[in-house]
């Protein structure tokens, strides 16, 4: 997903340009790119907030508000929001998103859900860049107590946090509080806003975008779909039919994905080399890839199919921006695209487990979320290349 080492994605070493507390370049900063503004919708977005940031929007914050109108908006970061030594609900400085995945499902009870994708998105505070960092699911972490839903705290896998903080009426959103204040714990970071993004909301946001690029490692066989007579099914209604069924096959190689195609790609992990570790790239590439095609597909720029993303988009999430209004945050990103958006990998992309067969963040990976919080990401991964992700 991300472009090769010799690519204009490369991360850059810190340079001598600075900006103002304002945000502005000074006279030694790299000039601000002409983009049109309809595209800042989606870096913080593709897989994951589609509505903010990276797929720019052309028009004022009166316009930005109208459009992200329809977005749901919940308090998911409670105690693990920025203090005000940390800059608060201050945009001017670095800023730290928390993106969780749910795989719902109608038939699933709204509290018995745990997060399948934890991803945390980093811009420096030169706004100009954007960085995913994908923690393993299986990582073992001490989740602290809840008084929200009566959890007693105990020691998990950190997707856990999500049910402990959502059961016993604690819903969507104390499942993310628990799960932000679980990730400060063990990492430091604390976070500007958060969102939580319905994986099958994804497939109406790519079907709006017509379809994304993609380009799996391997030919990845899904455990979740068959087809029938030729039409993708889950293989619980493919079953039901009792006609023959065919394996749902993701070949190998770069190939433009339907929604749902696209949206199965990225729920695999069996059969695949490194399993979670794996997924987490292949979630990440999605994400890349939804950004980068609403910035390039014209639908930024025609109004009927910007309003069809919008609407998809609004449908698929729940943002928090930690108080600002969602035009401020979006215009605040304005210098983030697709392009800009660097994926990295922890625990080097594959196992590092513990006694217990949980994960555990390596001293690498605890290295580069101490980056984070000193807003030093950009150097720390041009002296550390290895944990860019090769994803195309």
């Amino acid at each position: 997903m991300l472009e090769p080492p010799h690519a204009a994605a490369t991360p850059r070493p810190p340079s001598g340009g600075k900006k103002s507390r304002s945000g502005k370049a000074g006279k030694k900063g790299r000039p601000r790119r002409k983009d049109p503004l309809w595209a800042r919708l989606t870096v913080v977005a593709g897989a994951a907030l589609m509505m903010t940031s990276g797929v720019a929007i052309v028009g004022s914050k009166a316009m930005i508000s109208q459009a992200t109108g329809n977005i749901t908006q919940r308090n998911l970061v409670g105690g693990a929001g920025k203090t005000l030594a940390e800059g608060g609900s201050d945009l001017k400085g670095p800023i730290d998103m928390l993106l969780l995945g749910v795989d719902a499902r109608e038939r699933w009870a709204a509290d018995d859900v745990r997060a399948d994708s934890i991803i945390v998105l980093h811009i420096p505070a030169t706004h100009d860049q954007a960085y995913l960092i994908s923690i393993p699911r299986d990582t073992e972490a001490r989740i602290p107590a809840f008084a929200k839903t009566g959890y007693p705290g105990g020691v998990g896998k950190i997707n856990g946090a999500f049910q402990a903080g959502a059961s016993n009426g604690g819903g969507w959103e104390g499942g993310a509080q628990l799960m932000a204040q679980t990730i400060k714990n063990m990492t430091g970071v604390s976070f500007d806003g958060a969102a939580i993004i319905n994986f099958g909301g994804f497939k109406n946001i790519i079907d709006a975008l017509g379809s994304v690029r993609i380009c799996p490692k391997q030919d990845i066989e899904s455990i979740h779909m068959s087809y029938v007579d030729g039409k993708p099914m889950w293989n619980a209604d493919a079953k039901k039919t009792g006609k023959p069924r065919t394996p749902v096959v993701h070949k190998k190689g770069c190939q433009e994905m339907e929604g749902w195609a696209a949206l199965d790609f990225s729920r695999q992990r069996y059969g695949l080399a490194n399993s979670d570790y794996d997924r987490q790239q292949n979630q990440q590439q999605l994400i890349k890839a939804m950004a980068k095609k609403a910035s390039q597909n014209g639908t930024l720029t025609n109004p009927i199919k910007l309003n069809e993303l919008i609407k998809a988009a609004g449908k698929a999430f729940i943002l928090d921006t930690g108080g600002v209004s969602v035009e401020d945050f979006v215009f605040t990103m304005r210098g983030v695209t697709g392009n800009e958006l660097i994926m990295l990998k922890t625990n080097g992309g594959t196992y590092n487990a513990t006694g217990s067969g949980n994960e555990t963040l390596d001293e690498q990976t605890l290295d580069m979320f101490r980056a984070i919080r000193q807003d030093k990401l950009a150097e720390f991964v041009f002296y550390n290349p290895e944990v860019i992700s090769n994803r195309k």
